[in-house]
């Protein structure tokens, strides 16, 4: 048992559920949620957490299968990660970005050394946003061309370049950066290419990334922007050499290729970063940028960041790099990073993430496809995974957003809390998941899918 599994629960005494009353009127009366109408709002109330467990006023919990945003790597309130945010707090709360610091330095040399040979330093930002934000600024400045190539199945942030390099309905109502082209990345299951086999899906979606590079012009292409596993659009595994085949378009047209690890990185897939997984990318082909978030520190603190190659670090050592950010690389947020790398290296939490996946999840979830007709395809690696729900097996047409919505309303009756995509449940749970809490997972969608099946 790890530190992170035998913690005391002591955390959740001493509730009052005149707290969850009143942080509900606050919350309803004051505050403003992203993507939502906020007239129908009725959000849980969380008042604390830990491992792999969160908890209302009441003391009613849940296993956290939706990792929040597929963020909570690490699992909550780990302790070496709170224990490292206090001591910085009492040493140096925050200083400014132009300034030297030793955990700031200590982050991103752990960050760099991850990423492995090939890449050389770290930008530290806010968020995953501003970190695919600045990842195409550096491409354009650096190859001195304007557009960027994004597939329609992706998610990207919620700023202004990152929002229109998405794929997704949001990207429709904020379309005000210019210069973003998109493109259809492999996905068999529901196939642009009329596949069926994995190499021809990925022969077929090589070939039409190079066409549209050829029809847009390559010399004005800047950056070709992938999450290495496109995480809200559905967890889609790029089949074994696509993202090698990325690479070598990417360098016969000298563009550079960004991989967006925000939610796929820092143990997610049961590696480090996702594109260096063996089952993914067998030759370990190197994107030229890579923008991180969430996993780095389970987002303890704020903050993300784009690690770059030499080659693009290097571009700024004579010129002035026309960015910043008024917490870029925040103490705090430094000291969670530290923390997390080092408590994720010395508790075998990125090993942990790669067995659940392949000894416990992986086979769990199949089994409840062969059992519930409704599980339309079972995809996924570590502790990331996707359910894509039909109605028919057939067409693969997908379920309703109602069914959704009574799948979510079962999980959480049964103590689970689930995260919910178009016609998909994804099943994430913190990299530090036991067999056992598994086991209780599974059995709660078993019996939720059962429940939900009865009705149609």
């Amino acid at each position: 048992m790890t530190d992170t599994q035998t913690r005391s629960h002591s955390a959740a005494g001493h509730l009052d559920p005149a707290d969850g009353v009143r942080a509900l009127e606050l919350d309803k009366q004051y505050v403003f949620h992203s993507w939502s109408a906020q007239g129908a709002l009725k959000p849980i109330v969380i008042a604390g957490a830990e491992g792999c467990e969160v908890w209302n006023y009441e003391g009613e919990r849940w296993l956290d299968f939706s990792c929040q945003l597929v963020n909570t790597n690490i699992g909550h309130s780990h302790p070496k990660i709170v224990e490292a945010i206090q001591r910085q707090a009492a040493e140096l709360a925050t200083v400014a970005p132009s300034t030297a610091n030793l955990v700031r330095g200590e982050a991103a040399q752990r960050i760099v050394e991850r990423a492995g040979e090939g890449f050389a330093k770290v930008f530290f930002t806010n968020g995953g946003a501003d970190a695919i934000e600045n990842a195409i600024r550096m491409a354009r400045l650096t190859t001195h061309r304007h557009k960027v190539l994004s597939t329609y199945r992706s998610y990207h942030g919620n700023t202004g370049a990152a929002i229109a390099a998405t794929g997704d309905w949001r990207r429709m109502p904020n379309e005000f950066a210019y210069g973003h082209v998109h493109f259809f990345g492999p996905f068999l299951y529901r196939s642009e290419f009329h596949s069926e086999t994995p190499e021809q899906e990925c022969e077929r979606a090589l070939r039409h990334l190079e066409r549209t590079i050829q029809a847009e012009g390559p010399q004005t292409i800047a950056a070709i922007l992938l999450e290495s596993v496109p995480g809200t659009a559905g967890v889609l595994l790029p089949p074994p050499g696509y993202l090698e085949g990325v690479r070598a378009i990417a360098d016969k047209y000298d563009i550079m290729w960004i991989a967006d690890e925000v939610m796929a990185g820092f143990g997610r897939t049961g590696d480090w970063f996702a594109w260096q997984s063996e089952a993914l990318n067998p030759t370990r082909a190197t994107p030229d940028l890579i923008a991180f978030a969430k996993g780095v520190n389970s987002g303890y603190v704020p903050v993300g960041g784009v690690i770059m190659s030499p080659r693009i670090a290097a571009e700024f050592d004579e010129r002035v790099f026309p960015g910043g950010l008024t917490y870029s690389g925040h103490p705090l947020a430094m000291a969670s990073i530290v923390a997390s790398i080092d408590a994720m290296t010395d508790e075998h939490i990125i090993e942990n993430a790669a067995t659940i996946g392949a000894e416990h999840l992986g086979p769990g979830l199949r089994a409840l496809a062969e059992k519930h007709p409704m599980i339309g395809e079972v995809r996924g690696l570590g502790v990331f995974w996707a359910l894509d729900l039909v109605t028919d097996a057939a067409t693969r047409e997908p379920v309703g957003a109602s069914v959704i919505g009574a799948l979510k309303a079962e999980l959480m009756a049964r103590h689970v809390l689930p995260f919910a995509a178009d016609n998909r449940i994804h099943v994430v749970p913190p990299c530090i998941v036991t067999p056992e809490q598994v086991g209780t997972a599974l059995v709660a969608y078993d019996e939720a899918f059962t429940a939900v099946g009865a009705t149609l």
